[in-house]
């Protein structure tokens, strides 16, 4: 069982971040958790084939979970899909999918087995194999919202061979048998009792998918006892008022659930907009809950790393572009300034004289009216670079920008005066900080 994330993102995606989806992969069989808006574009990215999934499961209707799931349809009937496809979710998924084919005219060549969630449930088996199902249950968000757990059934225990060589069974029906629980008899009349040939069952690995909700005793419920629990931490502790208007989770809610439910693993995902620096969510998670982990689009979490290394491999270079860029030059410039050896937190713009600072630590700088990021900006809100090519501006952990040039530019004195011009207007903005009350989430 391996759990790749496709989309971290809450409400709104930013650049490196895309909307809520969850790929489960499992034998050969893809599972998506949520589909918003790019999830099949993340599939093809992370490895995962499209042709491959099994059943969809949406969590509730605010569009960020569900804005992907009418392209992923239309592209499997182009690839002429024929096996039929699971989609769960609260009732009206049904009606909404239905709809939105009749209204463009697409006839899809495969069966759609829908299995719609009534808000009065408590707990409900939405899908159920000889091998696995799917629990649901609800949330508390401000809109009916389900939570999901997979769960693998037991296995057999493991054949002990040399005293299987020593009673003569060698037919691989007969294995079967005594692994289902089925004593066997010889031909000589001797009984042989599963349990001298094969060992104790063993758990089936298990998955719990919760968001979006704030604490509640269903998420404890889901999470029991999983190999993985990936839960939302929209917040922090810094937000905790805002994440209980919106009906959200702070990371330590989140670490709340996975230490009420013994989970094995806690991956956090479905952030704020407003975090540049996730690491702040992640080590108020850890205080309450380790080991934790922040999930990171396209890169495979793993319930057995020896057996499964390798078997998913991303189609892109995976690059965490809220880290640093090593080697960035000597003293670390940042708009044509050294920051003084700082690191993630220093000005972004370093080379704007007698400014104040432009961003705070954890949070997203506002733009400048002509869209460009206002850290890295002259005084008078002219850009510092043309922003083409190796120019272009990454975030670090500061949650600032700067140039994938290294900075190593060193501007003369006539040059700082013909950008700082004291007779133009300064068009910067004051960024947005840690305590601001937009109604962004």
């Amino acid at each position: 069982m391996i759990v790749v994330p496709l989309g971290i993102a809450s409400a709104t995606p930013t650049s490196i971040r895309h909307l809520p989806s969850v790929a489960l992969w499992r034998e050969g069989s893809v599972f998506l958790f949520d589909c918003g808006e790019n999830s099949q574009m993340c599939m093809l990215q992370a490895g995962l084939k499209r042709s491959k999934i099994d059943s969809i499961f949406i969590t509730h209707f605010d569009v960020d979970h569900y804005s992907g799931l009418m392209g992923l349809i239309s592209t499997l009937q182009l690839q002429r899909r024929e096996k039929e496809l699971n989609l769960i979710g609260p009732k009206g998924i049904k009606e909404f999918v239905e709809w939105n084919l009749s209204f463009s005219g697409v006839e899809i060549s495969f069966d759609l087995n829908f299995v719609e969630v009534n808000d009065d449930i408590d707990e409900i088996r939405v899908l159920d194999t000889d091998d696995y199902y799917v629990e649901a249950r609800p949330l508390k968000h401000k809109k009916f919202c389900l939570g999901y757990r997979f769960q693998e059934k037991d296995k057999p225990g493991k054949v002990d061979a040399a005293k299987a060589e020593q009673y003569g069974i060698t037919d691989d029906e007969q294995f079967k048998s005594l692994k289902a629980g089925n004593n066997l008899t010889l031909e000589d009349g001797t009984v042989i009792e599963s349990y001298e040939i094969v060992g104790h069952p063993r758990p089936g690995d298990s998955f719990a998918y919760v968001t979006d909700t704030e604490y509640c005793p269903n998420a404890v419920k889901l999470a029991m006892g999983t190999n993985i629990l990936y839960h939302e931490a929209t917040f922090g502790n810094q937000l905790a008022d805002k994440a209980k208007e919106t009906g959200h989770s702070t990371a330590a809610d989140a670490a709340r659930v996975a230490t009420e439910a013994q989970t094995k693993l806690l991956v956090i995902g479905h952030f704020s907009a407003r975090y540049t620096n996730l690491h702040l969510l992640l080590k108020e998670a850890r205080e309450g809950f380790y080991p934790t982990w922040l999930a990171h689009e396209l890169r495979p979490i793993f319930t057995d790393p020896s057996h499964e290394r390798g078997i998913i491999e991303p189609k892109v270079e995976l690059i965490d572009l809220t880290k640093k860029k090593p080697n960035s030059g000597a003293g670390n410039y940042r708009g044509g300034r050294p920051s003084g050896g700082r690191s993630g937190g220093g000005r972004p713009g370093g080379g704007r004289p007698g400014g104040h600072r432009s961003g705070s630590k954890n949070f997203r700088p506002r733009k400048s009216r002509d869209g460009a990021p206002s850290g890295n900006r002259g005084r008078y809100g002219t850009s510092n670079h043309d922003n083409r090519g190796s120019d272009r501006y990454r975030q670090n952990d500061g949650g600032s920008y700067r140039s994938n040039s290294g900075g190593s530019r060193d501007y003369n004195n006539s040059d700082r005066n013909s950008r700082y011009d004291d007779s133009k207007p300064n068009k910067s903005i004051t960024p947005r900080t840690g305590y601001d009350d937009f109604n962004r989430f």
